[in-house]
């Protein structure tokens, strides 16, 4: 006779079944952020109302990364378990007296490799908070040193749904990548179905790496040069201070962001979530401004050919590089770059919004010289300026 399944053991098939879900690529700029912060081995900090999927998406990176996951919840531990148990030995006044680290340290050392997750960051108390800045920046626990296969992720709730909540203090808050980590109903959806977002390292196009490293100092370089107030800005309440402020630290971290992020070629979207979560949002945007800069075509390549000129497609972007073409030859006049310039504003009018020639054109216009004659197709563009601004006052009278 058939021996009779237990109750529990009907209950474990079907808890299986439950547990058996895939993953499938599919675009999520949260994921994308986290998974290239781990990349460059930057500590990254989610934060997120409890029971918003942080622990799972930890978890589910650790097993796309084949990486073996250690879990160490903050807040229950105290100061000596990260900074290291006093061990006394056969004679301390000559060996001293050795910071023995704790086992899931050594577990770590000895794998070489692992994701280790801080959770519950902001039910941790000051001086716990303190033990863990040598853990985050230096990676030091006790007499250990995680070796370069670790990365360090963490999470925590706001203060205002944490138990028994502190701000996070400033030194630690500095040292963290902040990734604000949100609810997505359509994945949630989808994940309940059975099939989550994957988790995948971005791709480092070898070809770029150099280059990358170049455009990531120039532009970071770029903006503290322009507004050296920028370099260093404590904020002044306490609960700021527990987010991302730019310091010379957090910049670092935002220029070995900007450099991944050129490498793999991720979406905009992706990276300003990152350097925003390093300096904070003012900085962040004016950097990612700084970026769009750099990425314009030179004006005087534009000059030089304007037959293969190539101009952004965002507006503002197009504007930008107008009025650059523009003040270059109003810079360096001469002839032909005059006329050179008008091949590239014909161009703008052909490819984009007309309205955005308007100012440039009438510029350029002041610019000849009394010998220059005037090109043919200067009389496109006039026509798209006289259409442009028989709109506006028309629009103009109808708002009266």
């Amino acid at each position: 006779m058939p021996i009779a399944a237990r109750p529990l053991d009907v209950a474990a098939d079907l808890l299986a079944l439950l547990r058996d879900t895939t993953t499938e690529p599919r675009p999520d700029e949260q994921l994308e952020a986290l998974t290239l912060a781990v990349a460059a081995d930057l500590p990254v900090l989610l934060w997120g109302e409890p029971g918003i999927g942080k622990t799972a998406a930890l978890t589910q990176l650790a097993e796309e990364l084949d990486l073996p996951l250690t879990t160490v919840i903050a807040s229950v531990h105290e100061p000596s378990d990260f900074s290291g148990l006093p061990v006394i030995g056969d004679d301390p006044a000559v060996q001293g007296v050795p910071m023995a680290p704790p086992d899931w340290a050594v577990r770590l050392v000895r794998a070489g490799r692992g994701l280790l997750f801080l959770d519950e960051l902001s039910t941790a108390p000051p001086a716990v908070q303190a033990a863990l800045l040598r853990l985050v920046l230096e990676r030091r626990i006790g007499a250990l040193t995680l070796p370069p296969g670790v990365r360090i992720v963490a999470a925590a709730n706001p203060r205002s749904s944490a138990a028994d909540g502190w701000e996070l203090s400033a030194p630690l808050a500095n040292r963290f990548v902040h990734l604000q980590w949100v609810c997505d109903p359509e994945v949630v959806a989808r994940g309940l179905g059975g099939v989550w977002p994957r988790a995948v390292l971005p791709t480092l196009d070898p070809d770029r790496l150099t280059g990358a490293v170049a455009f990531a100092r120039r532009a970071v370089c770029g903006i503290l040069a322009a507004r050296p107030a920028l370099a260093h800005q404590l904020p002044n309440s306490e609960a700021r201070r527990g987010g991302p402020w730019p310091s010379p630290r957090s910049w670092e971290m935002a220029l070995r962001l900007t450099a991944f992020a050129t490498a793999s070629g991720v979406r905009r979207e992706v990276l300003s979530m990152l350097v925003r979560g390093v300096v904070g949002d003012g900085p962040g945007l004016e950097l990612l401004a700084s970026l769009d800069r750099l990425d314009l075509p030179d004006p005087e390549t534009l000059l030089a050919d304007p037959a293969s000129a190539v101009l952004p497609e965002r507006g503002d972007l197009r504007q930008a590089v107008l009025d650059g073409v523009v003040d270059a030859v109003r810079r360096r006049p001469g002839r032909s770059r005059w006329d050179a310039a008008w091949a590239v504003l014909v161009l703008a009018l052909d490819t984009g919004a007309p309205d955005l020639v308007v100012v440039p054109a009438a510029t350029l216009a002041a610019l000849r010289r009394d010998d220059w004659e005037l090109p043919a197709s200067i009389e496109r563009l006039a026509g798209a300026v006289s259409l442009t601004r028989r709109a506006d006052r028309a629009g103009a009278r109808v708002g009266r």
